[in-house]
């Protein structure tokens, strides 16, 4: 069989199976990477045709999207490392896939998130600005880009319900974005957790519940034997505080003006759920 249709079989088979295993994608994708070889389209040179290049631009996207499905960071930011020469062809040389372009980039954007790489989160924002010339993006109008820059929003906000609402919701832009939600889900329970500490001697497991977003009171006193938080009387105890009797009256101050809201949101989500 030709390169060219070898290339163009495999990306079928990639493009109309998902959720196949990574190791199965790996072997395909190699397959298809070996007929670029042959075919000396591994990189975009000169000689090589505007479908030869499209195919290739298609196999690094495929392969960039089955990481991410594999929860193998270092092998989508490789495959993204190696579609960067053919986004920045000219449009004249490689006509624009924009809808895919802009989903690898959000899922960079949500990589960088939840790594807390703020810098580079920030830098790839930037340059989208910049892109083929400035002005032909709309950024946060757009499915894949805008969300990204929403939750990084809310989560510097500490409008956590927010960042939860969207993870749950119509929102969320594709299958491959739900990936990290997990992720950040963990992130904000820990932040939580820390303002708690800060702005409380002590709370409910009902009301830690709801805080948390956890699903069980179970689910809350398991949370609470990790961080080293004491459980007693149906309360939870945080570090420095061992009995209720201990527990009086604080002033408010950021921490617990933000816990206190999050609670209500929290609250708030149960009923309408």
């Amino acid at each position: 069989m030709p390169d060219n249709d070898l290339l163009t079989q495999v990306l079928s088979q990639l493009k109309h199976s998902p959720s196949m295993s990574w190791a199965e994608a790996s072997k395909l994708l190699s397959i298809a990477k070996l007929a670029l070889l042959k075919l000396n389209a591994l990189t975009p040179k000169a000689e090589v045709s505007t479908d030869l290049l499209c195919l290739a631009r298609e196999t690094y996207e495929q392969g960039a999207l089955f990481a991410i499905r594999a929860r193998n960071p270092d092998a989508f930011t490789r495959y993204v490392q190696q579609l960067q020469p053919f986004y920045e062809l000219p449009s004249t040389r490689l006509p624009p896939n924009v809808p895919e372009r802009n989903k690898v980039t959000g899922l960079s954007l949500l990589l960088f998130l939840t790594q807390g790489r703020y810098g580079e989160f920030h830098s790839e924002l930037e340059s989208l600005a910049y892109r083929d010339g400035g002005g032909s993006c709309d950024v946060e109008g757009d499915r894949y880009l805008g969300y990204p820059i929403r939750l990084e929003r809310w989560l510097m906000e500490g409008s956590y319900d927010r960042v939860w609402r969207a993870m749950k919701s119509s929102e969320v832009p594709c299958d491959e974005y739900s990936v990290f939600s997990e992720i950040l889900k963990n992130q904000i329970r820990s932040e939580i957790a820390s303002s708690s500490e800060r702005a409380y001697p002590c709370l409910p497991i009902s009301s830690t519940k709801s805080l948390l977003f956890l699903d069980s009171e179970g689910d809350v006193i398991h949370f609470a034997h990790r961080r080293g938080w004491a459980v007693k009387d149906g309360h939870i105890f945080f570090p420095n505080v061992a009995d209720a009797s201990e527990v009086g009256v604080q002033s408010k101050d950021v921490s617990q003006m933000m816990i206190e809201n999050t609670l209500g949101y929290a609250r708030e989500l149960e009923t309408i759920v």
